[in-house]
C-alpha cells in the first residue's frame, strides 16, 4: 500500500511538473532591469552568460576572486551602457560571500537570479591527486553554491520568487578519468541543486542545473595539472578545442540563459554529453569498461615529480602552442583568461578558479 501511495505521488508530481514547464515556457520571462549574480563571472563562461544578459537590460553584479580581473570584465560588460557592478568574493567563504550579496542587495535593492558558476578544475591520475584538492574542489563545487544559496533564498522568498542556477558539468554525471576532485564536488552539485529544486518550488523559487559539456572558453590555461603535465594539458586543451569534441562556449551560454528563462530543471549543454550519459544509463557494464579503457590511453603517474600541480600556463608544450589549438587561444584572448593571475611572460602564480 505504501508503494502504492508513494507512486501514485511520484506521478502526480511528474505530471504537475510537465503542466508548470509548460506554463513557465510561454510566460514570456524577461531579464531586463532583473538584478542578476554571476559567481566566477570575470572570465570564461561567467564573463560570456553576463556580456548576453547585460545585452538583454539585465542588472549584472559579478564576483570572482582577484580585482584586476573583475575590473576588466567590468569594463567589458560595461561598454554597451550596461549597468555592472564587480566585487571581490571569495566563495569558499562563508561570511565573505554573505557579506557581499547583503552589498548586492544594498546597492540593487533586491536580487532575482543567482548563477553559482564559479569552479575549480584540477587534472591528472588519481595517484598524484591529495586530500586537499578533493577539499579545496568540494569548498567551490558545494559549499560556495550552498552558501550563495542560503544567503539569497531568505530574500527571494520575501520578494515572492527567483532563478538559482547551478553551473555542474557533464563530470557531474558520469565520472570522467583523470579528474576525481572535480568529479566527486560536482557530482555533489548536482545532488543539492535538484534537492534544492524540489524544496524551492512552493515558494516560487525555480533551480536549474547544468551540466555542459567540453565548450572552447579558453579556461584550459588556468586548470590546474598533475601527473605529466604537458601531455595531461596537451589532451585536455585539444579535446577542449575540436569542434567533435567541443561547442562554442556562446552557444553553451546562451542555451543556459534560456533554461534559465524557461525555468528548466536541468540541462546537458552538448549532443556528446547527452549520449553519454544515456550510453551509461543503459549499457552501464559496457560504459565501465570502456572508461577503463580509455585510462588506459591517458597519460601514466610520474612519481613523486607528478605531485606539484602547476596551471595550464606552466604546462604548454609546442603542440599546445601549435595553431591547430587558434579557436582555443581565441577564446583565452576574447574571454579574459589570458590576462589572468598567471601570466606566461613573467611566471607569476595563477589562481585556480576557472570553469570548463
Amino acid at each position: 500500500m505504501k508503494g502504492t501511495i508513494i507512486a501514485t505521488a511520484l506521478a502526480a508530481g511528474a505530471g504537475a511538473a510537465l503542466a508548470a514547464n509548460a506554463t513557465k515556457k510561454g510566460s514570456g520571462y524577461t531579464f531586463m532591469d532583473k538584478s542578476v549574480v554571476i559567481t566566477g563571472g570575470s572570465r570564461g563562461l561567467g564573463l560570456i552568460m553576463a556580456r548576453l544578459l547585460a545585452d538583454e537590460g539585465a542588472r549584472v553584479t559579478i564576483l570572482a576572486r582577484n580585482q584586476e580581473e573583475l575590473d576588466r570584465a567590468a569594463e567589458d560588460i560595461s561598454q554597451g551602457g550596461a549597468d555592472v557592478l564587480a566585487f571581490r568574493c571569495d566563495v569558499t567563504e562563508r561570511q565573505e560571500v554573505e557579506n557581499t550579496l547583503r552589498r548586492v542587495i544594498e546597492h540593487r535593492g533586491r536580487i532575482d537570479v543567482l548563477i553559482n558558476n564559479a569552479g575549480i578544475i584540477q587534472v591528472g591520475p588519481v595517484e598524484h591527486m591529495q586530500l586537499q584538492d578533493f577539499e579545496d574542489a568540494m569548498k567551490v563545487h558545494l559549499w560556495g553554491p550552498l552558501y550563495a544559496m542560503q544567503a539569497v533564498v531568505p530574500h527571494m522568498k520575501r520578494e515572492g520568487g527567483g532563478r538559482i542556477v547551478n553551473i555542474s558539468s557533464i563530470g557531474g554525471k558520469i565520472a570522467v578519468p583523470h579528474l576525481l576532485p572535480y568529479v566527486a564536488s560536482k557530482f555533489a552539485l548536482v545532488g543539492l541543486s535538484d534537492g534544492m529544486r524540489a524544496e524551492l518550488a512552493k515558494d516560487n523559487i525555480q533551480v536549474t542545473t547544468v551540466a555542459p559539456g567540453l565548450m572552447r572558453t579558453g579556461s584550459p590555461y588556468n586548470a590546474l595539472f598533475k601527473g605529466d603535465r604537458e601531455k595531461e594539458f596537451g589532451l585536455f586543451m585539444l579535446l577542449g578545442t575540436l569542434p567533435l569534441s567541443a561547442m562554442s562556449a556562446q552557444r553553451a551560454a546562451r542555451q543556459i540563459i534560456e533554461a534559465c528563462r524557461n525555468g528548466n530543471p536541468d540541462l546537458t549543454t552538448t549532443i556528446q554529453a547527452r549520449l553519454a550519459i544515456v550510453a551509461s544509463t543503459l549499457f552501464p557494464g559496457l560504459f565501465a569498461k570502456s572508461l577503463q579503457l580509455a585510462v588506459r590511453l591517458l597519460p601514466g603517474p610520474q612519481g613523486d615529480r607528478g605531485d606539484e600541480a602547476r596551471s595550464g600556463w606552466e604546462s604548454q608544450s609546442g603542440f599546445t602552442r601549435s595553431p591547430i589549438m587558434a579557436p582555443t587561444h581565441r577564446a583565452a584572448e576574447e574571454n579574459n583568461e589570458r590576462n589572468s593571475y598567471y601570466a606566461a611572460a613573467n611566471g607569476e602564480r595563477a589562481d585556480a578558479e576557472a570553469q570548463g
